[in-house]
């Protein structure tokens, strides 16, 4: 069971890290911003060993689980150092997702993956569970929504 429930993370991970804008350029960019830390960490270790009777097996053992550690993190994070280009202030516009609820006029949609608070904008009256909709424009982290096809103007 543990094994059919990491085989489904890795899928849905890897499907989604691969349809990112630029996925490489998010693996290099979280590479190098973890580098600091462990040379940090490196430093340490190696200057308490000159004081200190520490076991090389320690010295090595945590720079080891601290990749370790960035390796298994790295899924739940990458979305975050994924950069949005300058000349597109709401990535989310324009984007399309199913409503988890019905919105009459608020719920939850699921965008990208993710599930956000969403209201409907316009006339549109409610949107059922399960119909597509467009997301027309970002107020906080509320989306504001319409039918996929809505004649809504933002």
């Amino acid at each position: 069971m543990f094994q059919m429930f990491m085989d489904y993370l890795s899928s849905k991970f890897l499907c989604q890290f691969k349809n990112a804008r630029r996925p490489y350029h998010i693996l290099l960019k979280y590479t190098l911003l973890q580098i600091p830390a462990l040379a940090l960490i490196i430093l340490i270790l190696v200057l308490l060993q000159q004081w200190m009777a520490i076991p090389i097996y320690v010295v090595w053992g945590i720079p080891i689980l601290w990749v370790l550690k960035d390796i298994v993190l790295f899924p739940l994070t990458w979305r975050s150092y994924e950069s949005h280009s300058r000349h597109d202030p709401h990535p989310m516009v324009g984007r399309y997702g199913i409503a988890q609820q019905a919105l009459a006029p608020s719920g939850y949609v699921r965008v990208g993956g993710e599930l956000w608070l969403a209201e409907i904008v316009g006339n549109e009256g409610s949107i059922e569970k399960g119909e597509r909709i467009r997301v027309r424009e970002v107020n906080g982290l509320k989306l504001l929504v319409d039918r996929e096809g809505g004649t809504s103007g933002s």
